[in-house]
């Protein structure tokens, strides 16, 4: 996943008919066939991939190689996600499928809302031939520990972002934390991101910056995973995130603290 993760309306326009291209809409069922979908995507819904065992938010491995199996996605394929909550959900579609070793990976800039006001949709489910999907995960992943975590709190050369609501920031976070509410970089308008400099700027204001080794927490894995591809889309070369929830910060005896974000 590098720079070009996240792509225009026009880019999936013009590759999604190209041969090892499948187009992934993560939306319900009822959405992809009432509403309309991309034309040719297939509907992977979140809660066919939502996890939450051993591993964090990760579905077990055989079922995500069986699930991407049989939408016809193999292990060099080109996979392009998107849903109708501003790439929230999508993002987790690519993480997960990252964190399992797949790295051709994009994020439509916008969503489903935005594509209907300009380019062709359908509501015909396309033909799929079935695949084999071998997982062959990563030699190093962005993946970090309750205890590596804590060590970035004290690290000079590492910023802890705590990527949800103000509200929620203010009621207790990790400590030394900073917020950064990750719809703050969506543009309402175009439901897509801001413009790439306006996007810099709000990350450089927190003091998020490409020299740092940036840690990501949440309390959903989704908003996690939608920081994380906007900072590798930008090229921050060192992000991680942890899953674990802040009561399982709190159950291993580590305190929170309390209070706005001075810069929020």
């Amino acid at each position: 996943m590098d720079e070009d993760v996240i792509v225009s309306a026009e880019w999936v326009d013009v590759h999604r008919g190209d041969p090892g291209v499948v187009v992934v809409d993560v939306r319900d069922a009822w959405e992809y066939d009432g509403i309309g979908h991309v034309p040719g995507a297939v509907n992977v819904p979140f809660d066919t991939f939502r996890g939450g065992g051993e591993e964090g938010m990760l579905p077990p491995e055989d079922e995500w190689a069986a699930l991407l199996g049989e939408h016809g996605i193999g292990a060099d394929t080109t996979i392009v996600a998107y849903d109708d909550t501003h790439g929230v959900f999508a993002a987790r579609f690519l993480v997960t499928a990252l964190l399992y070793g797949h790295d051709d990976l994009h994020l439509l800039d916008g969503d489903y809302s935005a594509w209907m006001q300009g380019h062709e949709t359908s509501t015909a489910t396309p033909d799929v031939e079935a695949v084999e999907y071998a997982v062959t995960r990563p030699a190093e992943s962005p993946l970090v520990t309750i205890d590596e975590v804590a060590a970035a709190t004290e690290a000079e050369d590492t910023i802890v972002v705590d990527t949800r609501e103000p509200e929620e920031y203010a009621e207790g976070h990790i400590p030394g934390a900073v917020n950064l509410d990750w719809k703050e970089v969506v543009d309402e308008e175009t439901r897509g991101l801001k413009a790439r400099a306006d996007v810099e700027g709000i990350f450089a204001g927190k003091g998020i910056t490409p020299e740092t080794h940036v840690v990501l927490y949440c309390n959903t894995a989704r908003r996690i995973s939608h920081t994380f591809v906007v900072l590798r889309w930008l090229g921050y070369p060192d992000v991680s995130f942890y899953e674990g929830s802040l009561t399982e910060w709190k159950d291993a005896g580590r305190p929170l603290e309390a209070g706005a974000d001075s810069d929020g």
